[in-house]
């Protein structure tokens, strides 16, 4: 309605002479701020080879070839489509309005539309589908590796930048956007005049843009803390929408994924929204649940969904929706498929938390980790100092780098360095330790964690990493899950926590607002509620439980320059 033209690719089934093949089709419509590729070109899957799907998008001939049209779509500001982007600008949601409403209305359609495609295009679909109203033409979409709150999953952990992340997408959507226009340019010389233009005006926009926002952040600035801005780009704040809206979700997400966090309690929520709960709140134990909203969770990096069919699930879902086909899906018992990195199965489950868990509280003690409680009197005391430093061999640098040391590890054939065994992480002085004696059966330990830790500090703020992991008989360290904190922003907000009996924290909710900021008083006994990502685990006979606690995270964790004079 503004006068922006969006570009789109628009692929059709075709009959055996190579024409567009008669009768209707649904429709399914990706959008993606990394260039819609040419129109002749299929990413993802072919007829005769599914595919884990595609990282940034285009079009999937898998499933144009089994009865439907597809859509790819530029988002406003990137490709080939005009106007300014920003991460999740609330115009492209009213531009994504528009684009079903366009596309259900195209030759050949059946009148119905869903939506694919992971990451950014995951999310676009879920604040598209809260905010398009009911009896829409949207009839069902499939986000995979969606987020839940971009401040946490996104841009910062515990208050903490994510340097790493950062870096990465900020030079993904750069390098994408130069590349889509040149691409599409060759395929379409008529329009070659018309796209260099776009393309010069995305390459100043999008750069500007990325300094301000860094800028911005890295000096403290409003968008270092979780307010207004952040606020109007959260899925968490569409889930009861997207219900009520009445239009199915399948979630895909990966236990080494950037959005860890946030994908179980996208589907917490979507479940709760569903049985007329809070989506914010925990799922109860019997909890009534519907195959309508699912969610497959495997041990995966950020796009990297290769263990399993993506493709086929997204035939079976938009078959199911789409097509009216009677195939089941919608009516399973479990629709919470959760994998379990010990024992290297699905778990098949209801809620989230997981059912058939409990609670249960462990003690740092003298390097130790039991349930037997401690006071410090007969554990002692431990001293760590921050550096700003510290090994980067873990997992963090692969998780939040979005797969780049395994992906192309896996894909040469030999295991990710430092993927599977962080041992050189755990070096004092910035370190310490604390470990469960060796189990004697099996341990499984399954979802979201707290972990609450007393101190002093020197300083008028601290930064503290907690780390998960599994040890095994010969002393090597595979790492579970993290969590991080700064101290000044350690206030929680208990009405959004989730808490455990006895009123311990399952999951503290911290605002991280500014006006929640706090410094610590040097000297003074502190509490801190660290916040660690969920996981599902089952430890074998032989191995033991550790937890790192440290004062760094590199590269992945940077504290903000005022944050850091305090440190």
């Amino acid at each position: 309605r503004d006068g922006t033209v969006l570009r789109v690719n628009v692929i059709y089934p075709t009959d055996s002479s190579g024409g567009e093949a008669k009768g209707s089709f649904p429709v399914l419509l990706t959008q993606t701020p990394y260039g819609k590729g040419t129109g002749g070109t299929s990413a993802p899957g072919s007829a005769s080879a599914p595919s884990g799907g595609s990282g940034t998008g285009g079009a999937d001939n898998y499933l144009v070839q089994r009865g439907y049209i597809e859509v790819v779509a530029d988002v406003r500001g990137t490709g080939d489509s005009e106007g300014t982007w920003g991460i999740f600008d609330p115009v492209q949601t009213s531009d994504s309005i528009a684009l079903v409403r366009w596309a259900a209305a195209l030759p050949h359609s059946s009148g119905v539309v869903g939506t694919l495609g992971p990451s950014y295009l995951g999310i676009n679909q879920m604040l598209l589908a809260g905010a398009i109203g009911k009896r829409s033409p949207l009839k069902a979409i499939f986000p995979i590796v969606a987020g839940n709150d971009l401040y946490r999953d996104t841009s910062f952990m515990g208050g903490l930048v994510d340097a790493e992340f950062g870096e990465a997408y900020l030079g993904l959507t750069a390098g994408l956007n130069t590349a889509s226009p040149i691409t599409d340019a060759l395929q379409y010389p008529s329009s070659t005049g018309e796209l260099a233009t776009v393309e010069g005006e995305h390459a100043g926009g999008i750069a500007s843009y990325h300094a301000a926002f860094t800028t911005e952040t890295l000096s403290g600035g409003p968008v270092a803390y979780d307010g207004a801005y952040w606020q109007a780009r959260n899925p968490a704040n569409v889930l009861s929408a997207i219900v009520a809206n009445g239009i199915p979700a399948y979630l895909v997400g990966g236990e080494f994924d950037i959005f860890q966090h946030g994908e179980p309690l996208n589907y917490a929520g979507l479940q709760n929204a569903y049985a007329g709960r809070q989506p914010g709140a925990p799922m109860v134990l019997g909890q009534k649940v519907t195959g309508r909203y699912q969610l497959i969770d495997g041990p995966w990096e950020h796009l990297n969904g290769s263990s399993v069919d993506v493709d086929r699930l997204e035939l079976e879902w938009f078959d199911t929706w789409l097509k009216g086909e009677r195939t089941g899906m919608d009516r399973t018992p479990t629709p919470l498929h959760y994998f379990d990195l010990g024992t290297g199965r699905f778990a098949e489950t209801t809620t989230f938390p997981f059912t058939g868990t409990k609670p249960t509280r462990l003690y740092l003690g003298a390097a130790s980790l039991s349930r037997v409680p401690t006071s410090p009197a007969t554990a002692g005391r431990d001293t760590v100092v921050w550096t700003g430093a510290g090994s980067p061999c873990g997992r963090p640098v692969d998780q939040w780098s979005m797969g780049g040391l395994s992906i192309p590890s896996a894909a040469a054939g030999v295991m990710a360095p430092c993927a599977e065994d962080d041992r050189s992480t755990q070096a004092p002085p910035t370190t310490t330790s604390y470990t469960t004696a060796p189990f004697t059966k099996p341990e499984t330990l399954a979802g979201p964690i707290a972990a609450t830790i007393y101190a002093t500090a020197t300083t008028t703020d601290t930064e503290w990493v907690v780390e998960v992991e599994d040890v095994a008989a010969d002393g090597s360290s595979r790492p579970l899950t993290e969590g991080a904190l700064l101290g000044s922003l350690r206030a929680v907000d208990r009405q959004r926590s989730w808490t455990a009996p006895g009123g311990a924290y399952l999951l503290p909710y911290h605002p991280y607002s500014q006006s929640s900021a706090s410094p610590v008083t040097p000297g003074a006994i502190t509490r801190y509620d660290v916040e660690v990502f969920p996981t599902f685990a089952t430890l074998q006979p032989g191995h033991a439980l550790r937890v790192t606690v440290a004062t760094a995270d590199v590269p992945h964790l940077a504290p903000t320059q005022p944050a850091a004079e305090n440190l």
